[in-house]
């Protein structure tokens, strides 16, 4: 038995779970892997989530504000810190992306959770949350510059486009409210899309929706968990349904819609191009590149995102950068692998 296997069976053991049936469940994008556990009948999830790459306290202290709200973020039924490891409650199987995929009400499960998104955004962040500024918001858009170009063009990215690319996000990050009083933001769970929502119909309102993988939150902008869930790295979403979605939450909140639709466009183009960043990491640095098949889906929202007339100076760069010929074609090396 290996040292980590060990922690958590001791772990497991502390808790009256040791006996209990384990099976893996899905794991994602990062570190952290998931086993589904069985205690005769009773179910529950262990999170295994290894030190120093991982801490699970962000993910308890959001899990029981949202708790504390109403909502259905998973019941922390054991903890140990130290070692990264959560005993939490089984919300089931019933993700939105599984639903989906299987033919499910999609207009009824999304307007569940526009509608949750309201309830959340009437309630201001956690005080102590960090939030999402300006600074913040550049370094994860040089994602891209430190991975993605790199990866298309073979060198790494001179310094004078590297200042160029922050000196236009510099402009741009004031526009999506990074100045905001901190009682005007609100929480945003950052990774609020179709993988890591569950539907829960036997509950009622906003706790309808089984909340996962959210202990990367801030204190931010309320259109970025909307950019999240309309504009899904890993499903299509048809842009009129979109639509319809982003005409709900700005009826239902009574934001200005112009206002509103500005930052959503930047707030998406900065999400997406970060991402791009990221799967290209996981790819070079993590040896995953599965994530590299949601490429072309993710070059076409950055393209929707750029064509907002706030974003035509950024628009122009990447034309530059990265021609619209060459965003569709696999990056080099990945014809090796399988995945061109």
């Amino acid at each position: 038995m290996s040292d980590r296997a060990a922690l958590s069976h001791a772990f497991l053991q502390r808790a009256g779970w040791g006996d209990a049936v384990r099976s893996t469940l899905a794991g994602d994008a990062s570190f952290r892997k998931y086993e589904r556990l069985n205690r005769g009948g009773e179910p529950a999830v262990l999170m295994d989530a290894p030190p120093p790459q991982e801490d699970v306290r962000p993910f308890t202290r959001i899990a029981r504000h949202l708790d504390s709200l109403g909502y259905s973020a998973p019941r922390i039924l054991a903890e140990d810190a130290e070692h990264g490891f959560l005993l939490l409650e089984d919300l089931g199987d019933d993700l939105f992306a599984r639903l989906l995929k299987s033919g499910g009400d999609e207009r009824m499960l999304y307007a569940a959770t526009i509608d949750f998104l309201l309830d959340l955004h009437r309630h201001p962040a956690p005080t102590d949350l960090a939030p999402y500024d300006e600074d913040r918001l550049i370094d994860e858009a040089e994602l891209f510059i430190d991975w993605y170009l790199p990866a298309l063009t073979g060198r790494d990215t001179p310094a004078n486009l590297r200042q160029a690319f922050r000196f236009l996000w510099g402009i741009l990050a004031p526009e999506v409210g990074m100045d905001l009083l901190p009682e005007r933001r609100v929480l945003v769970l950052r990774d609020f899309h179709a993988e890591n929502l569950i539907w829960l119909p036997q509950r009622s309102g906003p706790a309808r929706l089984g909340l996962l993988d959210f202990q990367d939150a801030v204190a931010g902008h309320p259109a970025y968990d909307l950019v999240s869930l309309l504009e899904d790295a890993r499903r299509d979403v048809d842009p009129d349904f979109a639509e319809a979605m982003l005409q709900r939450y700005i009826a239902g909140s009574g934001v200005d819609d112009a206002d509103f639709r500005r930052m959503y466009a930047i707030l998406g183009a900065q999400r997406n191009i970060r991402i791009l960043g990221i799967f290209t990491r996981l790819w070079k640095r993590d040896g995953k590149p599965q994530y590299q098949a949601f490429m072309p889906r993710m070059w076409g929202l950055v393209e929707r995102d750029l064509a907002h007339p706030a974003l035509t100076d950024l628009r122009g760069w990447f034309d530059a950068m990265v021609p619209r010929e060459l965003r569709r074609q696999p990056l080099p090396g990945l014809d090796k692998i399988g995945l061109s």
